[in-house]
């Protein structure tokens, strides 16, 4: 059947948004917004189940509102009989059905499908209109001219002029609020035995989210992870549930224990939010200027209402603009070149080590883990292994609800690994197990023991730092950032030195067995 509209205009699954570029000018009488659930979306990578149930309930809620405002809605969902099964195919059938003058669409969040609406503009029989993606604080041309001729990309300085460019959190003056622009050195505590954290809000599964997880159940039995915990704001309405209840409850200790981990607590004082952050469900201005507005009312302090604001202003932003400005070749790069797979255990978190049981179990348990655990447990463990960057990056896009390209690869492949060579990060965020221990209790509950290194118990991160030092001293040593770890390399004894490399080959060599370690 034929139906000619003037305008077809694209939703995808990360642009649930009424503000979206793409449904801005839609006339409902001449218009049809199309919607699409392909195969290929869900199995380009092994998504979590929770992350597959996500999108898909979202994505079917927003259609709904839209609806109801009066806007025709052509929604294909995974298991239509006609369905594709690919994104390009259901643009041509749609196209095909609608003999639309124009397809509208907005800039992805991802390069491989910005390069098939490419291809779509050579292949339709319509004109195609790729639209800026105006949800975010700053456009990507505002990030390549900040970006221009400078040697380094360093996100301090971009955040400071989004601060600027927006008034938050600054005076009157142009001055940041408090005399600094960074509260980071505030934000470091362990969180204290017997310290109680909010418990998150709790989200209705109604039918729409019911009827796709038993489809997502269907179709993806052996992905990982469980549907019996899922429980994510799948509206706006349900999205500005959770902000309120991050401000409320949380943000007045969010600074503090940001960097914090506790046993069995996955949640502690994090927002939450970032899953229908990057979903659309919420703006990053609205989310900023809420966390504003509580250290004005008196309700949480300022480094906690600052460090929460720098991760949305300034890392969300910033990652952005890093990653359109370097793709493709950025997600190739292998500085160190790292080349050992990720050890089985990352899918099953049948591990001895207590801080990767921990961070892992809770990865399949909820598709979560806040920033610590992904970048000084997760990260830094695949660091230290020297694993190789491909499979790192398709693990961290699978495991997690929140994980689009844009956002994933600039914080794991840069931040976490340092395989882009510097170009996000100052120097490898490698460590030991000190930091793990000051940072948690994680190590009061292993069977290795965090204060030695080298013996049979010891805990496997301390031996795998110094070799990992050892092995990339010729890449590294010229680090400024690095030079006290290496000269305390230098002072090491031979004895100590070789106890290292043969501890530390032991356990890669027990890992590539597959082992329990």
């Amino acid at each position: 059947m034929s139906e000619s509209r003037k305008n077809l205009r694209l939703v995808l699954g990360d642009q649930l948004s009424h503000s979206l570029s793409a449904l801005q000018g839609t006339n409902p009488e001449t218009d049809m917004v199309v919607m699409f659930e392909v195969m290929g979306e869900t199995t380009y990578v092994n998504h979590h189940k929770q992350k597959i149930a996500y999108f898909l309930s979202a994505m079917r809620h927003f259609a709904g509102e839209l609806r109801q405002t009066g806007i025709k809605v052509h929604y294909v969902k995974l298991d239509d009989p006609e369905n594709t099964g690919t994104l390009s195919g259901e643009i041509k059938a749609a196209v095909a059905r609608f003999r639309p003058e124009t397809l509208i669409l907005t800039e992805p969040g991802e390069f491989r499908v910005l390069e098939m609406m490419r291809d779509w503009s050579e292949s339709l029989p319509c004109s195609v209109e790729i639209r800026n993606d105006d949800r975010f604080i700053a456009s990507l041309a505002e990030f390549e001219a900040w970006a221009k001729d400078r040697k380094q990309l360093r996100l301090e300085y971009f955040y400071r002029e989004l601060r600027r460019k927006t008034g938050i959190l600054v005076d009157t003056d142009g001055n940041p609020e408090g005399g600094s622009w960074n509260y980071d050195a505030e934000n470091r505590k362990k969180l204290p035995k017997g310290a109680e954290t909010p418990t998150p809000p709790v989200f209705e599964t109604d039918a729409v989210t019911s009827d796709v997880m038993t489809l997502v159940e269907d179709l993806f039995p052996s992905n990982i992870g469980a549907l019996t915990t899922f429980n994510q704001p799948v509206t706006r309405l349900q999205a500005l549930e959770a902000l309120d209840h991050f401000v409320s409850h949380n943000l007045r200790s969010f600074g503090d224990y940001q960097d914090a981990m506790k046993t069995d607590n996955p949640f502690l004082h994090h927002s939450l939010i970032s899953a229908p952050l990057n979903l659309g469900l919420l703006s990053p201005m609205e989310v900023c200027r809420r966390a504003e507005d509580a250290w004005h009312a008196g309700d949480a302090p300022l480094n906690a209402v600052e460090g929460f604001i720098r991760q949305i202003l300034g890392w969300r932003e910033y990652v952005r603009g890093l990653y359109w400005m370097k793709m493709p070749g950025y997600a190739k790069t292998n500085h160190l070149n790292a080349k050992r797979h990720l050890p089985d255990f990352y899918w099953t978190a049948e591990t001895d080590m207590n801080c990767l049981a921990q961070s892992i179990g809770q990865t399949i348990d909820h598709a979560y883990a806040h920033h610590i655990q992904r970048l000084m447990i997760t990260g830094n463990f695949a660091l230290l292994i020297g694993a190789d960057p491909a499979s790192v990056n398709q693990w961290y896009l699978e495991v997690y609800i929140d994980a689009i390209e844009w956002v994933q690869l600039p914080n794991t492949h840069g931040m976490a690994i340092y395989a882009d060579g510097g170009i996000m990060a100052s120097k490898p965020y490698a460590a030991s197990g000190k930091y793990i221990d000051k940072m948690s209790d994680y190590c009061a509950k292993c069977r290795y023991t965090v204060k030695t290194m080298g013996e049979e118990d010891s805990c496997p991160f301390n031996a795998l730092y110094w070799n990992f030092m050892i092995e990339n001293e010729a890449i590294l040593s010229n680090n400024p950032r690095m030079g006290l770890s290496f000269r305390n390399l230098a002072k090491m004894a031979p004895d100590k030195k070789k106890r290292v490399i043969t501890s530390s080959q032991k356990f890669l060599s027990d890992l590539s067995s597959g082992n329990r370690v």
